[in-house]
């Protein structure tokens, strides 16, 4: 479960970001209670605007994010947008410890958040290639979900006291003092031999190029697809909170109490995903469809506490279908276009809020909140069969007989899934001359060993930092593998 925090890169990011996320779960509880309780009275309109204006430039901005991401060096591009977001909070919290905060100055406050965040996710996301091998990149990935919600369990609850106690402004104060962690943790790893991958070179139509590949793979536009519809309609987790929370007529302090209830659920899929030896299609279905049921009983929940424990199931479902989903993207993406496909990825789920959000926000207004978590479950549903169709199609996805359990069932495809073939063991590879091979390598299978004559073959193997990426007619051996002597790899993989 843990194997990624071995790297000791790895081991120094993961715990800046972990004490920087609990600053940022402060911070978003308390812009959206202010938003909801202070400067608008309990309009969940106005929330669901906040949040639609500091989502869509991620949308806007996906060719030029990625393309940073795949090009620069992904820790001083960090240090760049982690300081902008420490001064964001910074100024923001003097504005409103002033008493001079108005409705506007939050949508300008989630705007520039929005901007700048749209640059820090692909380059946050596609970091854990730097840090951990290939074979380690899905754990590392849903470690960092363990972490973002491990910090959602008590960002929240400590925002809603800090907010009785001593102001929301306190509270962005205190969330620009945390993004020091994550500073000092960069600065640290600058000084490192850091692995990093061929940046992306400068060439005609890379602005693109992310776009053209994802829709050569009909895997990852379901996977967005999918995660369009959840990031759309289900993961307006502020809305719901929020907007539950004044149904049941609570305050600050319950409302900050959700947040991290829900966060229990999300750091145990988190954690069980971390545990898997790889990122599938399938279990992104079936956890898109328990996040439907999951919301449907949330909907009809008659009491606060009853409610919370519902919020549970929530987030276990959320945080598996997308913990699974960044696992299963960047595992099977091609290491020189992974920034921007990933920047494809982020714009879907959060430029899918700036959609959402307000509808979710408008029907809560005019019918109330439990409506809006119905219309999340109806939209999961949707999601959930759009994946199944595509696994029986284009998978030939089969129900049957159990071969040796005789009344269990089982699953049988026509063809392998990508994420199976995206990570390889150790396995030796014969590498000989190019001359005193050629006729034997012409008439040998794919991927094989090739014989070699005694006098001219030497040993070597891919190690178990290999990283095997699946492309549609081919198997390829990423930059991150090595050969551990000179000479032509075998026929059918290409060293990229």
């Amino acid at each position: 479960m843990f194997r990624s925090l071995a790297h000791i890169d790895y081991r120094i990011w993961f715990i800046g970001a972990l004490v920087s996320n609990v600053g940022a779960w402060m911070q978003a509880t308390a812009q959206n209670w202010v938003v909801l309780t202070e400067l608008s009275d309990n309009d969940a309109l106005a929330v669901g605007f906040t949040v639609a204006l500091q989502f869509a430039p991620q949308l806007l901005l996906v060719p030029v994010t990625g393309l940073i991401a795949d090009r620069f060096d992904r820790r001083k591009i960090l240090i760049a947008t982690q300081s902008a977001l420490m001064l964001l909070g910074l100024a923001l919290g003097l504005l409103l410890l002033s008493g001079r905060a108005e409705l506007w100055h939050l949508y300008v406050f989630a705007t520039l958040l929005g901007i700048v965040t749209a640059v820090d996710n692909p380059a946050r996301q596609t970091f854990v290639s730097d840090l951990v091998s290939g074979r380690d990149m899905s754990n590392a990935v849903a470690l960092n979900s363990a972490s973002f919600n491990a910090a959602r369990m008590i960002g929240p609850a400590v925002a809603g006291l800090l907010i009785v106690v001593v102001g929301s402004g306190w509270v962005f104060i205190i969330n620009a003092a945390t993004f020091l962690a994550v500073i000092g943790a960069l600065i640290v790893l600058l000084r490192r031999p850091v692995r990093r991958l061929t940046r992306a070179p400068q060439q005609r139509g890379a602005f693109v190029a992310g776009f053209r590949y994802a829709w050569r793979r009909p895997d990852l536009v379901v996977v967005f697809a999918m995660v369009f519809l959840i990031g759309a309609f289900g993961m307006n987790f502020p809305i719901f909170s929020s907007t539950m929370a004044v149904e049941f007529g609570r305050g600050a302090g319950d409302y900050g109490l959700l947040n991290s209830i829900i966060a229990i659920g999300s750091l145990t899929g988190a954690l069980l995903a971390a545990r898997r030896e790889r990122a599938r299609m399938r279990v992104i279905i079936l956890a898109t469809a328990f996040f439907g049921v999951a919301a449907l009983t949330a909907a009809l929940m008659p009491t606060y506490w009853l409610f919370a424990a519902s919020t549970v199931l929530i987030g276990f479902g959320a945080v598996t279908i997308l913990t699974t989903a960044n696992g299963y993207v960047q595992t099977t993406t091609e290491p020189l276009l992974r920034g921007r496909v990933m920047a494809i990825y982020m714009a879907i789920l959060a430029g899918g809020m700036p959609i959402g959000a307000p509808i979710i926000g408008a029907v809560a207004n005019e019918w109330g909140p439990r409506w809006g978590l119905g219309l999340a479950a109806i939209a999961a549903g949707i999601a959930a069969v759009i994946g199944l169709v595509w696994l029986v199609v284009a998978r030939g996805m089969r129900l049957g007989r159990h071969p040796e359990r005789r009344w269990a069932p089982a699953l049988s495809f026509t063809e392998t899934p990508t994420a199976a073939i995206a990570i390889t063991p150790t396995m030796p590879v014969q590498v000989v001359d190019a001359e005193a091979s050629a006729p034997t390598a012409a008439s040998a299978p794919s991927g094989a060993s090739v014989p070699a004559k005694p006098a001219v073959s030497q040993r070597a193997s891919v190690t178990d930092e290999a990283s095997v990426t699946a492309a549609p007619d081919e198997a390829s051996v990423t930059e991150d593998d090595t050969v551990g002597a000179t000479g032509t790899a075998p026929t059918g993989l290409r060293l990229r």
